[in-house]
């Protein structure tokens, strides 16, 4: 009898336990089971490991890295593609690191090795392949090789911001150009001209049953989509015409019809990176940033910024980001001259022109030509042009400053956390090497000796 208890008992723990270990490794549960802490590029997700990993047992696969950052890296012209690895005369590059992986350089849940940008690979991993620069460039002898990859120097991935050409063409820059303004949006070429066939709020077209009340219709029709002709349909469904039937909230798929290059980019950033990997909205107290208590519960989408009927872009570009953002470089913002140039354009109310919100560094206006819709967009996601920092110099800084301003105040430690308040107070390393090199003009020719 005894036996028989110690039985059941025992069969009862371990069918506990099994369904306990099921749950956790099926559920929002699994991130007990994780070995170390995740990079904040890949925290939101750390609880769908199937994502990266190989249940199986294979660990990371490559087609996973690729399948979310190949086409970024294809935009940048990757500096280290994986083309030149597969040159024979590189070959004896992969002995020291084997490129050829994400991996080799970018190990995850390892938070006692890694530093920025998700680099778990000593600070000097330059040296693996480029031990004799100093020979071929005199004046590299005296950096070190921990160093390459300060702010203003080298990126392994994207240089677009950082190429000698590119920097000697924009030495003698002035720090503010002579006309500060962010690039126009093409409306008319995007959206095939607004206001060609406007509706009223009589005009409205919701299905039997559903009636829009009078808010919902005047803030609806005081907007450039009544302007344009967009009826309750083309967003929420339920047309005779539709597949789609009627939805109260249609989320990114109401908008997705129109605006699918905004809705992509939202997908591959931050804001929006959960609900491409099909795990639940982002919320605000999910961040590693700190946010407002009052935003905690807020599902990140579309609507959130930019409202359901009453959307105002003006309110999205600082407003909607201050409601949950409370980091020290959020907060400086609003001490910052780049929102006085911001409270300026609002008060003269002459459109779109040299203020600079939250959304012209973090959402820039970018030119999109291999689309049905070509023309000047809003690049939605967020993280675009920090991934380095430097990358912010061409689509965000250009406009308004100076390449070697942009890039010294890129450079300099608390610049970026205070908000820019101040001008740099030293050029940039980069920029500084380029003018000698400049100056020393190009090396003579050698004599032939023939």
């Amino acid at each position: 009898m005894r036996r028989l208890m110690f039985v059941s008992a025992w069969l009862l723990a371990t069918g506990g336990a099994s369904v306990f270990l099921y749950r956790s490794l099926a559920g929002a549960r699994r991130t007990l089971f994780i070995p170390g802490r995740t990079t904040s590029g890949h925290h939101q997700i750390e609880d769908k490991c199937e994502l990266c990993h190989d249940l199986g047992g294979a660990g990371v696969r490559q087609e996973a890295c690729v399948r979310c950052h190949g086409d970024e890296l294809a935009d940048a012209s990757d500096s280290h593609p994986l083309a030149m690895f597969l040159d024979p005369r590189n070959a004896t590059d992969l002995a020291a690191i084997d490129v050829r992986r994400c991996t080799s350089c970018h190990v995850e849940h390892r938070p006692s090795i890694t530093g920025p940008m998700g680099v778990s690979r000593p600070a000097a991993f330059c040296v693996a392949c480029h031990a004799d620069v100093a020979a071929e460039r005199p004046s590299h002898r005296a950096l070190p090789f921990d160093g390459c990859a300060d702010a203003g120097c080298h990126n392994y991935h994207d240089n677009r911001a950082l190429g000698e050409a590119f920097l000697a063409d924009h030495l003698d820059e002035p720090e503010l150009t002579a006309h500060p303004v962010v690039p126009a949006l093409d409306r008319d070429s995007r959206y095939g001209g607004l206001g060609s066939r406007p509706l009223t709020r009589r005009q409205q077209d919701a299905p039997p049953g559903v009636t829009p009340s009078e808010t919902v219709l005047a803030e609806w029709q005081s907007t450039e989509h009544a302007a344009a002709g967009v009826n309750c349909t083309d967003c929420h469904g339920g047309a005779p015409t539709m597949e789609r039937p009627w939805t109260d909230r249609p989320g990114l798929e109401g908008c997705r019809e129109c605006h699918g290059g905004e809705v992509a980019g939202f997908l591959r950033g931050k804001h929006g990176m959960r609900l491409a990997s099909g795990l639940p909205a982002m919320r605000p107290e999910l961040a590693r940033l700190p946010m407002r208590a009052s935003a905690r519960g807020r599902e990140i989408g579309c609507a959130t910024c930019h409202a359901a009927h009453a959307f105002d872009r003006r309110r999205a570009a600082v407003e909607a980001c201050l409601e949950c953002h409370d980091d020290r470089h959020s907060l400086a913002y609003l001490d910052s001259p780049h929102h006085g140039s911001w409270k300026l354009e609002q008060a003269r109310n002459e459109g779109e022109g040299g203020g600079v919100s939250c959304a012209t560094c973090h959402m820039p206006r970018v030119r999109v030509v291999d689309t049905d819709r070509p023309g000047v967009t809003v690049e939605h996601d967020q993280n675009a042009a920090l991934r380095p920092i430097e990358t912010m110099v061409r689509p965000v800084c250009q406009p308004c400053h100076g390449v070697a301003y942009s890039l010294a105040a890129m450079a300099e430690p608390g610049l970026a956390a205070g908000n820019f308040r101040r001008a740099p107070a030293l050029p940039a390393r980069a920029i500084q090497m380029v003018r000698d090199k400049v100056k020393r003009g190009p090396p003579a020719a050698k004599e032939d000796r023939r």
